[in-house]
């Protein structure tokens, strides 16, 4: 059994182009840029949230994309992150352009969602409880 280290959960991304998903992570999600590392296969990219670190990879060569969507096929589909604006930041992203896959909503009393693309079609969810 695991003995959690730290009271978060890590993820990475490889992004198809860096300076896209830097600006939708760090500049319109408000990640907090921590530094970039080099991997044997491109560079990584760390960014924050509380105590998780986000890491997008810059590989030196992109790779094919799968499929994408919540449906589509097995596996990791989406990350979440738990927020205390989701009104606000949604109206934020529909001001820049981002596609919604699920507008924000209730889901259960107390408990309000929304899902959109990343710049590589990634869904990402926002949610907020109150």
């Amino acid at each position: 059994m695991m003995k959690p280290a730290k009271n978060s959960l890590d993820i990475g991304l490889i992004s198809s182009d860096i300076k896209a998903s830097l600006n939708f992570y760090q500049n319109l999600l408000g990640l907090e840029f921590v530094g970039t590392m080099p991997l044997w296969f491109g560079t990584m990219h760390r960014l924050r949230f509380g105590e998780s670190d986000f890491k997008l990879i810059e590989p030196k060569e992109v790779p094919p994309g799968g499929a994408i969507g919540l449906e589509k096929q097995l596996g990791f589909r989406y990350v979440t992150f738990v927020i205390e604006n989701l009104s606000q930041l949604c109206n934020d992203l529909k001001k820049n352009g981002i596609e919604f896959t699920v507008a924000e909503r209730e889901i259960r009393p107390g408990v309000r969602i929304a899902m959109v693309k990343d710049p590589d079609g990634n869904i990402v969810e926002f949610v907020e409880r109150k």
